[in-house]
Protein backbone atom coordinates (compact mmCIF):
# COMPACT_ATOMS: atom_id res chain seq x y z
CA UNK A 1 0.00 0.00 0.00
CA UNK A 2 1.32 3.43 -0.92
CA UNK A 3 1.85 5.82 1.99
CA UNK A 4 1.70 9.59 1.76
CA UNK A 5 4.31 11.84 3.31
CA UNK A 6 3.74 15.60 2.85
CA UNK A 7 1.45 14.71 -0.03
CA UNK A 8 4.11 12.64 -1.84
CA UNK A 9 3.76 8.94 -2.61
CA UNK A 10 6.50 7.39 -0.47
CA UNK A 11 6.51 3.78 -1.63
CA UNK A 12 7.36 4.55 -5.26
CA UNK A 13 9.99 7.02 -4.08
CA UNK A 14 11.54 4.32 -1.86
CA UNK A 15 11.66 1.94 -4.80
CA UNK A 16 13.26 4.60 -7.00
CA UNK A 17 15.70 5.73 -4.29
CA UNK A 18 16.89 2.16 -3.85
CA UNK A 19 17.88 1.72 -7.49
CA UNK A 20 21.57 2.00 -8.44
CA UNK A 21 20.76 4.30 -11.38
CA UNK A 22 18.95 6.79 -9.14
CA UNK A 23 21.78 6.69 -6.59
CA UNK A 24 24.26 7.38 -9.39
CA UNK A 25 22.17 10.34 -10.61
CA UNK A 26 22.12 11.87 -7.13
CA UNK A 27 25.85 11.26 -6.71
CA UNK A 28 26.70 12.81 -10.09
CA UNK A 29 24.46 15.80 -9.34
CA UNK A 30 26.29 16.28 -6.06
CA UNK A 31 29.68 16.12 -7.78
CA UNK A 32 28.57 18.69 -10.35
CA UNK A 33 27.30 21.06 -7.65
CA UNK A 34 30.46 20.49 -5.59
CA UNK A 35 32.74 21.45 -8.47
CA UNK A 36 30.81 24.68 -8.96
CA UNK A 37 31.08 25.45 -5.23
CA UNK A 38 34.81 24.77 -5.52
CA UNK A 39 35.07 27.27 -8.34
CA UNK A 40 33.63 30.07 -6.20
CA UNK A 41 35.70 29.00 -3.19
CA UNK A 42 38.82 29.09 -5.34
CA UNK A 43 38.45 32.85 -5.71
CA UNK A 44 38.63 33.18 -1.93
CA UNK A 45 41.69 30.92 -1.76
CA UNK A 46 43.54 32.95 -4.41
CA UNK A 47 43.14 36.22 -2.51
CA UNK A 48 43.82 34.66 0.88
CA UNK A 49 47.04 32.99 -0.32
CA UNK A 50 48.35 36.26 -1.73
CA UNK A 51 47.34 38.65 1.05
CA UNK A 52 46.26 36.58 4.04
CA UNK A 53 42.90 38.37 3.91
CA UNK A 54 39.46 36.89 3.45
CA UNK A 55 37.94 38.62 0.41
CA UNK A 56 34.33 39.22 1.38
CA UNK A 57 33.76 40.80 -2.05
CA UNK A 58 34.30 37.58 -4.04
CA UNK A 59 30.56 36.90 -4.29
CA UNK A 60 29.98 40.46 -5.49
CA UNK A 61 32.75 39.97 -8.06
CA UNK A 62 30.94 36.88 -9.39
CA UNK A 63 27.73 38.91 -9.63
CA UNK A 64 29.44 41.91 -11.25
CA UNK A 65 31.18 39.74 -13.85
CA UNK A 66 27.91 37.99 -14.75
CA UNK A 67 26.02 41.31 -14.92
CA UNK A 68 28.68 42.82 -17.18
CA UNK A 69 28.65 39.82 -19.53
CA UNK A 70 24.88 39.55 -19.84
CA UNK A 71 24.53 43.33 -20.07
CA UNK A 72 26.90 43.45 -23.05
CA UNK A 73 25.13 40.52 -24.73
CA UNK A 74 21.74 42.22 -24.27
CA UNK A 75 23.14 45.30 -26.04
CA UNK A 76 23.98 43.26 -29.13
CA UNK A 77 27.63 42.43 -28.48
CA UNK A 78 28.58 38.93 -29.75
CA UNK A 79 29.19 36.39 -26.99
CA UNK A 80 32.90 35.93 -27.79
CA UNK A 81 33.56 39.68 -27.84
CA UNK A 82 31.46 40.12 -24.69
CA UNK A 83 33.69 37.58 -22.93
CA UNK A 84 36.83 39.47 -23.99
CA UNK A 85 35.39 42.80 -22.87
CA UNK A 86 34.21 41.35 -19.55
CA UNK A 87 37.69 39.95 -18.94
CA UNK A 88 39.16 43.37 -19.67
CA UNK A 89 36.69 44.96 -17.23
CA UNK A 90 37.63 42.51 -14.45
CA UNK A 91 41.37 43.05 -15.04
CA UNK A 92 40.80 46.82 -14.94
CA UNK A 93 38.83 46.33 -11.74
CA UNK A 94 41.77 44.42 -10.27
CA UNK A 95 44.09 47.33 -11.15
CA UNK A 96 41.75 49.83 -9.48
CA UNK A 97 41.42 47.64 -6.36
CA UNK A 98 45.20 47.32 -6.06
CA UNK A 99 45.77 51.03 -6.63
CA UNK A 100 42.92 52.48 -4.55
CA UNK A 101 42.20 49.88 -1.85
CA UNK A 102 45.21 47.62 -1.27
CA UNK A 103 48.22 49.85 -1.84
CA UNK A 104 47.35 52.32 0.96
CA UNK A 105 46.76 49.40 3.35
CA UNK A 106 50.02 47.46 2.90
CA UNK A 107 51.21 45.97 6.23
CA UNK A 108 48.00 47.00 8.01
CA UNK A 109 46.11 44.58 10.25
CA UNK A 110 44.16 41.89 8.41
CA UNK A 111 40.89 43.05 9.93
CA UNK A 112 41.37 46.43 8.20
CA UNK A 113 41.79 44.76 4.81
CA UNK A 114 38.80 42.53 5.54
CA UNK A 115 36.63 45.56 6.29
CA UNK A 116 37.87 47.13 3.05
CA UNK A 117 36.62 44.09 1.10
CA UNK A 118 33.21 44.42 2.79
CA UNK A 119 33.00 47.99 1.54
CA UNK A 120 34.13 46.83 -1.89
CA UNK A 121 31.35 44.24 -1.93
CA UNK A 122 28.63 46.82 -1.32
CA UNK A 123 30.17 49.14 -3.91
CA UNK A 124 30.24 46.46 -6.62
CA UNK A 125 26.63 45.45 -5.96
CA UNK A 126 25.42 49.05 -6.05
CA UNK A 127 27.53 49.98 -9.07
CA UNK A 128 26.39 46.87 -10.95
CA UNK A 129 22.73 47.69 -10.25
CA UNK A 130 23.22 51.31 -11.36
CA UNK A 131 24.90 50.33 -14.65
CA UNK A 132 23.04 47.16 -15.65
CA UNK A 133 19.76 47.33 -13.72
CA UNK A 134 18.28 45.13 -11.00
CA UNK A 135 16.03 42.82 -13.04
CA UNK A 136 16.70 39.09 -13.28
CA UNK A 137 18.52 38.40 -16.54
CA UNK A 138 18.68 35.19 -18.53
CA UNK A 139 22.19 34.22 -19.61
CA UNK A 140 22.31 32.04 -22.72
CA UNK A 141 25.81 30.80 -23.54
CA UNK A 142 24.71 28.35 -26.21
CA UNK A 143 24.60 25.23 -24.02
CA UNK A 144 21.08 23.76 -23.90
CA UNK A 145 19.62 23.06 -20.48
CA UNK A 146 18.45 19.54 -21.29
CA UNK A 147 19.22 16.03 -20.15
CA UNK A 148 20.41 12.87 -21.86
CA UNK A 149 20.64 9.25 -20.76
CA UNK A 150 23.90 7.35 -20.37
CA UNK A 151 23.72 3.73 -19.14
CA UNK A 152 20.30 4.44 -17.66
CA UNK A 153 21.57 7.52 -15.79
CA UNK A 154 20.09 10.94 -16.54
CA UNK A 155 22.70 13.71 -16.92
CA UNK A 156 21.99 17.40 -17.47
CA UNK A 157 24.05 18.82 -20.33
CA UNK A 158 24.41 22.31 -18.81
CA UNK A 159 25.48 20.96 -15.43
CA UNK A 160 27.97 18.60 -17.09
CA UNK A 161 29.50 21.45 -19.10
CA UNK A 162 29.73 23.63 -15.98
CA UNK A 163 31.35 20.84 -13.97
CA UNK A 164 33.93 20.06 -16.68
CA UNK A 165 34.79 23.75 -17.06
CA UNK A 166 35.14 24.14 -13.31
CA UNK A 167 37.32 21.04 -13.02
CA UNK A 168 39.65 22.17 -15.82
CA UNK A 169 40.03 25.68 -14.38
CA UNK A 170 40.66 24.38 -10.87
CA UNK A 171 43.29 21.94 -12.19
CA UNK A 172 45.05 24.68 -14.20
CA UNK A 173 45.17 27.01 -11.20
CA UNK A 174 46.43 24.22 -8.94
CA UNK A 175 49.35 23.63 -11.33
CA UNK A 176 49.87 27.39 -11.62
CA UNK A 177 50.28 27.73 -7.85
CA UNK A 178 52.54 24.73 -7.41
CA UNK A 179 54.76 24.79 -10.51
CA UNK A 180 55.29 28.39 -11.61
CA UNK A 181 57.53 31.18 -10.30
CA UNK A 182 54.54 33.49 -9.90
CA UNK A 183 52.73 30.82 -7.91
CA UNK A 184 55.69 30.47 -5.55
CA UNK A 185 55.90 34.25 -5.26
CA UNK A 186 52.21 34.33 -4.31
CA UNK A 187 52.84 31.87 -1.49
CA UNK A 188 55.83 33.91 -0.28
CA UNK A 189 53.76 37.10 -0.21
CA UNK A 190 51.05 35.32 1.77
CA UNK A 191 53.58 34.17 4.38
CA UNK A 192 55.17 37.57 5.03
CA UNK A 193 54.69 40.81 3.07
CA UNK A 194 57.85 42.50 4.37
CA UNK A 195 60.04 39.42 3.85
CA UNK A 196 58.74 39.04 0.28
CA UNK A 197 59.55 42.69 -0.43
CA UNK A 198 63.03 42.29 1.04
CA UNK A 199 63.95 39.55 -1.45
CA UNK A 200 62.70 41.51 -4.45
CA UNK A 201 59.17 40.18 -4.93
CA UNK A 202 57.03 43.09 -6.23
CA UNK A 203 54.07 43.08 -3.87
CA UNK A 204 51.99 45.48 -5.95
CA UNK A 205 52.43 43.40 -9.10
CA UNK A 206 51.64 40.16 -7.30
CA UNK A 207 48.45 41.57 -5.81
CA UNK A 208 47.31 42.86 -9.19
CA UNK A 209 47.97 39.47 -10.79
CA UNK A 210 46.11 37.54 -8.14
CA UNK A 211 43.12 39.89 -8.16
CA UNK A 212 43.04 39.65 -11.96
CA UNK A 213 43.05 35.84 -11.76
CA UNK A 214 40.33 35.98 -9.10
CA UNK A 215 38.35 38.21 -11.45
CA UNK A 216 38.67 35.67 -14.26
CA UNK A 217 37.56 32.93 -11.88
CA UNK A 218 34.60 35.15 -10.99
CA UNK A 219 33.71 35.43 -14.69
CA UNK A 220 33.64 31.65 -15.11
CA UNK A 221 31.66 31.17 -11.89
CA UNK A 222 29.23 33.91 -12.89
CA UNK A 223 28.70 32.31 -16.31
CA UNK A 224 28.09 28.85 -14.88
CA UNK A 225 25.76 29.92 -12.06
CA UNK A 226 24.08 32.60 -14.19
CA UNK A 227 23.31 30.13 -16.98
CA UNK A 228 21.90 27.71 -14.42
CA UNK A 229 19.74 30.00 -12.28
CA UNK A 230 19.72 33.37 -14.05
CA UNK A 231 21.77 36.47 -13.33
CA UNK A 232 20.23 38.07 -10.25
CA UNK A 233 21.48 39.81 -7.15
CA UNK A 234 21.03 36.70 -5.01
CA UNK A 235 23.94 35.33 -7.05
CA UNK A 236 26.32 37.10 -4.66
CA UNK A 237 24.95 34.92 -1.84
CA UNK A 238 26.59 31.88 -3.42
CA UNK A 239 29.68 33.10 -1.60
CA UNK A 240 28.00 32.16 1.67
CA UNK A 241 27.78 28.54 0.53
CA UNK A 242 31.48 28.65 -0.27
CA UNK A 243 32.37 29.46 3.34
CA UNK A 244 31.76 25.88 4.53
CA UNK A 245 33.84 24.68 1.56
CA UNK A 246 36.75 26.82 2.76
CA UNK A 247 36.33 25.69 6.35
CA UNK A 248 36.40 22.03 5.31
CA UNK A 249 39.30 22.29 2.87
CA UNK A 250 41.39 25.01 4.48
CA UNK A 251 41.65 28.68 3.52
CA UNK A 252 45.07 28.32 1.87
CA UNK A 253 44.65 25.08 -0.04
CA UNK A 254 43.63 24.79 -3.69
CA UNK A 255 43.16 20.99 -3.41
CA UNK A 256 41.22 21.67 -0.20
CA UNK A 257 38.78 23.86 -2.14
CA UNK A 258 38.17 20.96 -4.53
CA UNK A 259 37.73 18.31 -1.84
CA UNK A 260 35.66 20.58 0.37
CA UNK A 261 33.37 21.47 -2.52
CA UNK A 262 32.85 17.81 -3.42
CA UNK A 263 32.07 16.88 0.19
CA UNK A 264 29.52 19.69 0.49
CA UNK A 265 27.96 19.08 -2.92
CA UNK A 266 27.58 15.32 -2.57
CA UNK A 267 26.61 15.49 1.11
CA UNK A 268 23.81 17.99 0.69
CA UNK A 269 22.34 16.19 -2.35
CA UNK A 270 22.43 12.81 -0.63
CA UNK A 271 20.99 14.29 2.55
CA UNK A 272 18.17 16.06 0.75
CA UNK A 273 17.16 13.03 -1.29
CA UNK A 274 17.56 10.22 1.26
CA UNK A 275 17.02 11.97 4.61
CA UNK A 276 14.87 14.90 3.52
CA UNK A 277 11.56 12.99 3.39
CA UNK A 278 12.12 11.83 6.98
CA UNK A 279 12.60 15.31 8.46
CA UNK A 280 10.48 17.44 6.16
CA UNK A 281 13.15 18.43 3.66
CA UNK A 282 15.31 21.57 3.44
CA UNK A 283 18.46 19.63 4.45
CA UNK A 284 20.22 21.14 1.45
CA UNK A 285 19.89 24.60 3.03
CA UNK A 286 21.67 23.85 6.30
CA UNK A 287 23.77 20.71 5.81
CA UNK A 288 26.92 22.59 4.73
CA UNK A 289 26.86 24.93 7.72
CA UNK A 290 26.32 22.19 10.29
CA UNK A 291 29.20 20.21 8.81
CA UNK A 292 31.39 23.34 8.86
CA UNK A 293 30.48 23.92 12.52
CA UNK A 294 31.62 20.39 13.35
CA UNK A 295 34.95 21.06 11.62
CA UNK A 296 35.39 24.31 13.52
CA UNK A 297 34.96 22.41 16.77
CA UNK A 298 37.28 19.49 16.01
CA UNK A 299 39.59 20.56 13.14
CA UNK A 300 39.43 24.36 12.67
CA UNK A 301 42.31 24.44 10.16
CA UNK A 302 40.37 22.19 7.75
CA UNK A 303 41.46 19.01 6.02
CA UNK A 304 44.40 20.56 4.15
CA UNK A 305 45.07 23.68 6.18
CA UNK A 306 48.19 24.20 8.27
CA UNK A 307 47.79 23.24 11.89
CA UNK A 308 47.66 26.26 14.17
CA UNK A 309 50.39 26.12 16.82
CA UNK A 310 50.38 28.71 19.57
CA UNK A 311 53.52 29.29 21.59
CA UNK A 312 53.36 30.96 24.95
Amino acid sequence: MTELLYGIAVAPFKDMAGSPAFFAEVLIGGVFAGLMYSLVALGFVLIFKASGVFNFAQGAMVLFAALTLVGLIERGVPVALALVLTTAVMVALAWVIERVVLRPLVNQEHIILFMATIGLSFFLEGFGEMVWGANVKKLDIGIPDRSFIVAGIQINQLELSAAVTSAVLVAVLAVFFQRTRIGRALRAVADDHEAALSIGIPLKTIWMIVWSVAGIVAIVAGIMWGAKSGVQFSLSLIALKSLPVLILGGFTSVPGAIVGGLIIGVGEKMGEVYWGPLVGGAIENWFAYVLALAFLLFRPQGLFGEKIIERV
